[in-house]
């Protein structure tokens, strides 16, 4: 199969939600975040949805980009052959029960790759006041599938610095475990489906070992314990998570959230990091966060 790098630019149809304080609270609860900005509605100003509920939001387009690609020609066959690889959110504001949320998306890049082509959706979402809430580029490596032509729009896509991420004594860490009910929990609350997080058969048949955690769950993990230790658990704080998904995280196993700093500091706006699964491979590279002053 083939994709032609002439497609960068190509949109997507409009997508509209409103977003449901429950939604929310089931978010959080599924990625074990008990943080009262999320769950406790008597507080001043109410709820707010964790900085990762973006990706449930705009989940709906991605599961079925196929009906929002806006051409009679792009060649959906190469959808099936996507993995999540990078993801990059910026957040402008946190999302707030209520909201109505209208999403546009393009194709903003497509790029070569050694195993097939690099495709990176952008989604611009806004509020019923046309206000920015979020802006989202989300990159599926279509594995085995020739990229016809040079890239193109790379340089219109937010970078994903490279952290090599040596550990080193003193050096920051937190070890999570992955409990078995976790992906179960996960695709049951936040509605991000897809068969190889909870069926076994389905894992099996296309040859994985299980069943496997979401990455966008294990971003959220990594995002919870990054926004607790180094923005004491303001999440408004919480500017980008960006990162490369690598590897596969295994229900029932632990991760290690690994940055090269020592801790949290006032000065301190940026978090690089690196989350290792239970073999000691990067299930997730290349992470940042940064932070509003």
């Amino acid at each position: 199969m083939k994709l032609s790098s002439d497609f960068v630019g190509t949109p997507l149809r409009e997508y509209t939600t409103t977003i449901n304080w429950r939604d929310i609270m089931n978010f959080a609860a599924a990625t074990g975040d008990n943080n009262p900005m999320f769950l406790n509605d008597e507080r001043d100003g109410g709820i707010m949805a964790p900085p990762m509920f973006c990706v449930a939001v705009t989940w709906p387009i991605t599961e079925r980009l196929w009906e929002y690609v806006d051409s009679d020609t792009f060649p959906v066959e190469v959808i099936r052959t996507q993995v999540h690889y990078t993801e990059h959110l910026r957040l402008h504001r946190l999302v707030r029960p209520d909201d109505r949320l209208t999403v546009r998306g393009k194709i903003a890049a497509i790029i070569p790759h050694r195993a097939g082509t690099h495709v990176i959706i952008r989604f611009d979402a806004t509020d019923q006041n046309h206000t920015p809430v979020f802006t989202e580029h989300i990159g599926g490596l279509m594995r085995g599938v020739e990229c016809e032509g040079e890239a193109r729009g790379e340089s219109d896509v937010p970078p994903l610095p490279r952290y090599a991420g040596e550990q080193e004594e003193g050096r920051w860490e937190k070890n999570v475990h992955i409990d078995p009910l976790l992906p179960y929990i996960y695709d049951g609350c936040t509605g991000i489906y897809f068969p190889i997080h909870t069926s076994v058969k389905f894992a099996h048949d296309v040859g994985l070992p299980g069943i496997l955690l979401q990455g966008t769950a294990t971003l959220a993990l990594a995002a919870r314990e990054i926004t607790n230790t180094f923005a004491a658990g303001d999440a408004e704080r919480i500017q980008t998570i960006a990162c490369r998904f690598t590897d596969m995280v295994l229900p029932g196993t632990g991760i290690s959230i690994l940055s090269d700093l020592a801790g949290p500091d006032p000065e301190m706006d940026s978090i690089p990091f690196n989350v290792l699964n239970n073999s000691g491979k990067k299930a997730i590279r290349d992470g940042l966060v940064t932070l509003r002053e």
